[in-house]
């Protein structure tokens, strides 16, 4: 059974394969393999991982875990971006786990904080453009295309795109 819990420090190395295995699954055919790898390693390191699971404040509500057996099968997290605006910041599933309603149980988690927490009233995302798994995911949940912008991390030669995404909640 799945259940849905905010993430201590027990959690950190199976937030590190989830996020690094979503990754690599959600991004091979849009990014290159030095992209990746850079957002891995500074992301998903267990270092920054463990000061993450340890510290939540406004801007940064800490991770939810999505456990099954004692195995973390999804992550995710977000904060606030002002007063009443938030964003999430990263959702990833053990890819042989889509379509089972992990990812939507982590957002419902996420968003439930964001709101009664933080007291939100929009909340953002960003998606890149071309990933077929998060796009469907967030338009189906209500989320509305805003605008185009550069990709995070762009390095000079490159220009990954992002699609800004927003919803009331």
């Amino acid at each position: 059974m799945i259940h849905i819990l905010k993430a201590n420090k027990d959690h950190v190395k199976g937030i590190k394969k989830v996020c690094s295995d979503g990754n690599w699954a959600t991004y091979r055919d849009i990014y290159a393999k030095e992209y990746i790898e850079r957002v891995i390693e500074e992301f998903y390191n267990e270092e920054r991982i463990l000061k993450e699971v340890t510290t939540s404040d406004r801007e940064w509500g800490g991770y939810f875990v999505a456990v099954d057996n004692d195995e973390v099968v999804g992550a995710g997290g977000g904060g606030m971006l002002n007063e009443t605006e938030a964003e999430l910041y990263v959702l990833y599933l053990d890819p042989s786990r889509r379509n089972e309603g992990i990812g939507t149980r982590l957002l419902d988690a996420i968003t439930q904080q964001q709101k009664e927490e933080f007291h939100a009233g929009k909340q953002w995302v960003s998606v890149q453009q071309g990933n077929q798994k998060g796009l469907p995911f967030y338009e189906s949940r209500g989320f509305v295309f805003e605008r185009e912008q550069d990709g995070y991390g762009n390095k000079e030669e490159e220009d990954y795109q992002s699609l800004r995404y927003y919803r009331f909640i």
